[in-house]
């Protein structure tokens, strides 16, 4: 049920990401909110079912607004695999690093795109802007806050809908009595 509702999730998340968010004025800031998600799901979930969510909507983002094609599978595949291992047994309480680290990810991650972009297409990429990217780093990071806490209770709601016993009737009295 997990999958599910996250693939959905992600869905709606590209939508808006692609569509409505492109209306905001500039200085209001566009965060990423895919790249969110991705970094939750790096959080909570396990290697398989992450894997197979961020490589999903890595490809849904590739296709509705990448311009070079694999560009966003790779980026949400190495932010899964960097935030899985940084955070798997991590002796630091989960609130004090996650929110942090989505930001400095995100942060380096946009280095290494202008790193690539730069030695493959020279003349198709604007001059890289520290304050840009800096406050992109800042406008996501302060997303991640409310973002992570919504995930967060639509994956504890699912966990707790899933696990939760089911009451079973019971019967009383012998079913076997009385027939004869």
């Amino acid at each position: 049920m997990l999958i599910p509702c996250f693939l959905v999730l992600g869905v709606g998340l590209i939508v808006i990401q692609s569509t409505l968010l492109q209306f905001l004025p500039a200085w209001f800031g566009r965060p990423d909110l895919v790249y969110i998600l991705v970094a939750f799901i790096a959080y909570r979930f396990d290697w398989i079912r992450g894997l197979f969510i961020v490589f999903v909507l890595g490809w849904m983002m590739d296709v509705v607004s990448g311009m070079y094609l694999g560009t966003f599978p790779l980026q949400y595949f190495l932010v899964f695999v960097s935030l899985k291992i940084l955070s798997e047994n991590s002796p630091v309480k989960e609130t004090a690093y996650q929110v942090p680290l989505v930001g400095i990810s995100y942060f380096l991650v946009q280095m290494a795109l202008y790193s690539v972009y730069s030695l493959t297409l020279p003349d198709t990429i604007p001059e890289w802007s520290w304050s840009k990217v800096i406050v992109k780093s800042l406008i996501l990071v302060v997303a991640t806050i409310p973002c992570f806490l919504l995930y967060n209770s639509l994956y504890e709601y699912i966990q707790k809908k899933r696990l939760s016993p089911r009451i079973l009737r019971r019967r009383s009295g012998n079913r076997f009595r009385g027939q004869g």
